[in-house]
């Protein structure tokens, strides 16, 4: 499980215009509809085919925990790719990304200052250009330590250092000790 790119889905799956299936007959049903056959389904989530048709035909109702979880998480991470897109584009163009983090934060800076660690609790609205490069970042399957620098960089310019308007001698922010981390468009 990724906290930042978990977080990203989340926050791309609020503009859903539809929810997604919710049992485990129709989520099936979708996995094969989209991979285009039985076999391909039961490879994915590591189950046999028959066991497939049989949640196809609705033979088989309660999947087991851990397959429940790898069925929703492969139902959500197809569910409407142009919606998803366009999400995400906005963002990256014109809306931006908000992120709710509390987290251990502190900088680089000259001595003298008061650069000390602490548990800050921050809402920030990020500009287009940081979504898209979380989004872009993403995409190309970047680590979760990576997505958490870039998501440190975007802290640094918009909050610590207010566009330019403030600490301009800043070298870099750690953020580190992520409690609670929520993104939305």
């Amino acid at each position: 499980m990724t906290l930042f790119g978990d977080g990203l889905d989340a926050a791309v799956q609020k503009a859903f215009t539809r929810p997604a299936p919710k049992n485990a007959g129709p989520q099936m049903r979708y996995l094969v509809k989209q991979l285009g056959g039985t076999k391909l389904v039961a490879q994915m989530l590591r189950i046999s085919q028959r066991t497939v048709e049989r949640y196809v035909k609705d033979q088989i109702k309660k999947p087991r925990p851990d397959l429940a979880a790898r069925l929703e998480r492969e139902v959500k991470k197809r569910w409407q790719p142009q919606i998803r897109a366009k999400a995400r584009k906005r963002a990256a163009s014109t809306g931006g990304i908000v992120i709710d983090a509390r987290a251990r934060m502190g900088y680089t800076a000259p001595i003298g200052s008061t650069d000390q660690d602490r548990i800050r609790h921050l809402t920030v609205a990020l500009p287009p250009q940081y979504a898209a490069q979380l989004f872009e970042a993403q995409e190309a399957g970047a680590s979760d330590a990576r997505l958490q620098d870039i998501a440190g960089e975007a802290l640094k310019e918009v909050y610590f250092q207010d566009g330019g308007r403030r600490a301009g001698s800043l070298e870099e922010v750690r953020f580190t000790d992520v409690e609670h981390l929520e993104f939305d468009l």
